[in-house]
């Protein structure tokens, strides 16, 4: 049963959902300030931040703004005006913007380059760097740029979201006699943005770097014979990038998203943003074209997409400026030549990523393929990147005449154009592709293997809370788990039954599963804790998810704060509960881990009067995982698994490096060691379960 809320004023109970994803930013742009991070990675920090930021106003601005035209409230509980969010994330983003350029230009520069890592502004170019700059740009750039000044026949050109371009003032009539006084030059996204000048015109173990802006900007000029630049200034546009299906009126989710994407490319702008020398009148002009008001500008000093720079992250003969390489590790069991179907049918397996390679998850799909006992192999795809290990296995078993399903995700944002292709791919090989139903995306992570023994059929599953992209399992936090238990696969059979025939999963015993069975039992759980408690017996929880904003949800845990159940929340993103506050939330903790890694994983404790309960799953505590998404969660039962992830979770707790406490006012505060007692969780996963590299 779901306990009302307590008797606060909504704004006083929650805090709002775009507010507190903004405060993530500002934690990673900490992590690019931070002293103690090696320097290639501070400036690879300051590159997240910018594509962090970039996804926020493609996505969370343009909802906001187009909440604000039509008059409709903030998205949440709260009952805040979308004015009013976005007058306070306007506030807080000219901040953040301010502080990354001083940062890259006063700092992160200037210390890269007595390192012998520079990045050359053009008054920085010798003789013989100039020519070979000249030579390349009329040789590798000019080739591909278009060149434009406009007029009745030619207006201004359609801007591609987030490309790199340059308003130029001209003077000057051209060769038909007419006066032009603006132009544009488009970077085509074929060039590099960013050029290594060759060795021999770099001093001695110096690396050398270039911006194609510079470029341009120095050799505009050419780019217009007859006429005179009075200036070259870049300058971006970022556009609405939401997809808006009407589910009633599709006839076919590919055709129609297809037609979205194009669209979205072109969609309504929601940021301009223009080097800071730019003149006012030529800023008024972007504005205008645009349909943009000055808040909607944001001058900056220095490349207008700061992620160029990553580039320059990866040079491989400097490893002191870079975090130290590791090889992944494997858990014990799998260090022998066992089988993996022999060793699953006696053993449960339960992979740490990255600390622990992804191996034995491409291993187990791998073997699967070429095993001529395995009849069917069935998973979900939410995002699996280029050139996939994974894919080219299920490939090869639906060439060989398997059973393979595959249900993918055709919604996965910002992966939609890449999961078309992958299954126009699969469905060529003779695989069974079902798509995710428009409304409730297909967010699961599993695999099912279907394999005979002794004239008997045996499930075979992996379970995660990460996506099956093998190159993010080396970036981020994720729990991956391979199981021949009967019952986990038996449910995970029920699963993959209810997302091909639209059915529900029905007398389910180690699965948890959303749209249906979650939330509820979430809110039951976090109920029984409450009421342990109000016994006078240890009510605990503990919860580690990557967002938490479901409001019914949160109210639960205001009441089992307020029976006395101690619940410490572990949430790398949003988060709108309001921790600490008195008579509401005393017993409640929220902190958040920012560092070397992405923090993904998704575990649940609750403590059940010493019968501990530990679930895994791919669903963060959030209105659109548990309500409008299909989500797995599944229970951990072996007595050293648990040992393993409640000591992970401790370590989490003990976090006194790269953890950040949440206020009740929803502000941060950074956790500082004291000389004895450092406790970094990462890097203690790093010398516990991956090895030097």
């Amino acid at each position: 049963m779901i306990v009302d809320a307590p008797a606060l004023p909504p704004a006083n109970l929650y805090i709002n959902r775009e507010l507190s994803q903004f405060e993530f930013s500002k934690r990673v742009l900490a992590q690019a300030f931070d002293k103690d991070v090696p320097l290639l990675e501070r400036l690879r920090f300051l590159c997240i931040t910018s594509t962090n930021l970039d996804e926020f106003f493609e996505i969370r601005v343009a909802a906001l703004k187009q909440r604000i035209e039509i008059g409709a409230p903030a998205h949440g509980p709260e009952k805040l005006s979308s004015q009013q969010v976005f007058d306070a994330l306007r506030h807080s983003m000219l901040n953040l913007v301010q502080q990354q350029y001083q940062l890259l230009n006063d700092v992160l520069l200037p210390q890269l380059e007595k390192a012998g890592v520079r990045f050359l502004q053009s008054d920085d170019w010798d003789d013989d760097q100039r020519q070979w700059l000249r030579n390349y740009f009329f040789e590798q750039v000019v080739p591909v740029l278009t060149p434009l000044t406009f007029d009745p026949s030619r207006p201004f050109p359609r801007v591609l979201n987030k490309s790199l371009n340059f308003i130029v003032r001209l003077h000057g009539k051209d060769a038909f006699g007419r006066r032009r006084h603006r132009g544009m030059v488009q970077a085509p996204r074929s060039l590099p943005r960013i050029i290594r000048l060759p060795e021999h015109l770099s001093s001695p173990g110096c690396h050398d770097f270039v911006s194609l802006s510079s470029m341009i900007r120095v050799h505009v000029g050419d780019l217009f014979p007859g006429l005179d630049v009075g200036g070259c200034h870049q300058f971006r546009v970022t556009r609405n990038s939401n997809l808006y299906l009407d589910e009633e009126e599709i006839s076919d989710l590919v055709h129609a998203l297809e037609g979205q994407l194009e669209a979205s490319r072109y969609g309504a702008a929601v940021r301009l943003e223009v080097g800071n020398q730019c003149p006012v009148d030529l800023q008024q002009f972007l504005l205008d074209h645009f349909k943009l008001r000055e808040h909607d500008m944001y001058l900056v000093d220095g490349p207008v997409n700061l992620n160029r720079l990553s580039t320059m992250c990866d040079i491989e003969d400097r490893p002191e400026l870079q975090y130290p390489p590791f090889t992944q590790g494997l858990p014990d069991v799998l260090r022998g030549n066992e089988d993996i179907f022999s060793l699953l049918s006696k053993k449960n397996v339960l992979l740490h990523h990255p600390y622990q390679s992804f191996a034995p998850t491409i291993n187990f799909i791998s073997s699967a393929a070429s095993d001529a006992d395995v009849l069917a192999m069935k998973i979900t795809l939410y995002r699996t990147g280029p050139d996939s290990p994974i894919v080219d296995h299920l490939v090869s078993a639906a060439r060989a005449g398997k059973e393979v399903t595959v249900i993918i995700e055709l919604m996965a944002r910002f992966d939609e154009a890449a999961n078309i292709s992958l299954a126009n791919r699969l469905q060529e090989a003779g695989a069974h592709v079902v798509y995710g139903l428009v409304g409730y995306k297909t967010h699961t992570k599993m695999a099912l293997v279907v394999r005979r023994e002794n004239d008997e059929l045996v499930r075979y599953v992996h379970l995660g809370t990460g996506n099956y992209h093998h190159a993010t399992t080396l970036v981020y936090t994720d729990y991956g788990y391979m199981s021949g238990s009967k019952r986990l696969g038996e449910d995970v059979h029920k699963v993959f039954m209810q997302l091909t025939s639209l059915t529900k999963a029905r007398d389910m015993t180690r699965m948890l599963v959303a749209p249906f069975s979650l939330y509820d039992a979430l809110i039951d759980k976090i109920n029984r804790e409450a009421e342990i408690a109000r016994s006078g017996a240890d009510g605990r929880i503990i919860a580690k998810i990557n967002a938490l904003d479901e409001p019914g949800l949160v109210d639960t845990l205001y009441a089992a704060s307020q029976a006395g159940v101690r619940i410490d929340l572990i949430v790398r993103g949003i988060c709108s509960l309001r921790p600490g506050v008195p008579g509401l939330s005393d017993n409640i903790s929220v902190r958040s881990i920012v560092g070397r890694f992405l923090e993904h994983s998704r575990v649940y404790y609750f403590r059940n009067g010493g019968k501990e309960e530990f679930y895994c799953s791919s669903a963060d505590w959030m209105e659109r995982n548990l309500l409008h998404r299909s989500e797995s969660c599944f229970e951990i039962r072996q007595k050293h698994l648990k040992v393993q992830l409640l000591r992970d979770l401790e370590l989490f707790l003990a976090d006194n490096c790269q953890a950040w406490l949440l206020q009740g006012d929803g502000s941060y505060e950074r956790i500082t060691p004291g000389s004895d007692d450092r406790v970094s969780a990462q890097e203690t996963f790093l010398e516990k379960l991956a090895a030097p590299g």
